[in-house]
């Protein structure tokens, strides 16, 4: 009866831990495609949704190398020319964040997180 009882239990535990909306860990972020072409990122404004990570993914059809920064969200990534990387951003707060092409500081682009 004992052994009846806890199989009772372990089954409901499981069917409601079934029903629970899991995150998965591996799931890949949502990602935002961005070009370096003549020495400009394209477009030079991302919009995000705020509380969610994502990832840039940034092509660079330069001939020459850039480097993708951001001090406040705290990456810095050299795309080589003719590559693509991933950058993975974290979740962020609604606002305006700015990163630059470390080798060439005009080139300026944004997140707006929403």
């Amino acid at each position: 009866m004992r052994r009846l009882v806890t199989m009772s239990l372990l089954l409901a535990a499981c069917s409601t831990l079934a029903l629970l909306p899991m995150a998965d860990a591996q799931s890949k972020p949502v990602e935002i495609p961005i070009t370096v072409e003549n020495q400009k990122f394209t477009p030079a404004e991302v919009k995000v949704k705020a509380g969610q990570p994502f990832a840039l993914v940034v092509t660079n059809k330069d001939a020459k190398a850039a480097e993708v920064e951001s001090k406040e969200l705290r990456f810095e990534k050299v795309v080589p020319p003719g590559k693509t990387v991933s950058i993975r951003v974290r979740a962020l707060k609604p606002g305006t964040y700015v990163f630059v092409d470390d080798f060439n500081k005009s080139n300026q682009g944004k997140i707006v997180a929403e």
